[in-house]
């Protein structure tokens, strides 16, 4: 979504690019390397889907490894004139995925739902999040 300078939503943004990053663990529970993925582009309306599925996250020895706790980020705005990441829904410091629902299809695939994030016109400093992280 789009932000005018007063804070107010004009619209969505179609072409705007969400990043995932996943907490993973190794087959022994310790903590193993954050996995990322980028979201395809918002269409018209402001949604977006990144996949990933454990069989895509294997380690050195082709191991599954388990996917934890993931967030949601803003990534990229093709807008030049609103390009500025807010906080609105944690669109900075990354929104859990934590509420879903499964799709019916063979996958059993999980949709979770975030947001709405937001760009603004200009850069702006949210004192909730040390050095704007």
């Amino acid at each position: 979504i789009k932000a005018t300078p007063n804070g107010r939503i004009k619209r969505y943004v179609d072409g705007a690019v969400a990043r995932v990053t996943c907490e993973t663990a190794d087959e022994y529970g310790y903590e193993g390397e954050d996995v990322t993925v980028l979201s395809q582009a918002t269409d018209a309306k402001g949604y977006f889907l990144a996949t990933l599925s454990p069989s895509e996250v294997k380690g050195l020895k082709k191991k599954v490894i388990k996917i934890k706790e993931c967030r949601a980020f803003l990534e990229l705005s093709p807008a030049d004139t609103c390009s500025y990441p807010t906080e609105i829904n944690r669109g900075i410091s990354g929104a859990i995925l934590q509420t879903y629902r499964l799709l019916e299809n063979k996958l059993k695939m999980k949709l979770f739902t975030v947001g709405p994030f937001v760009f603004s016109p200009e850069e702006t400093q949210d004192k909730s999040i040390p050095d704007g992280y």
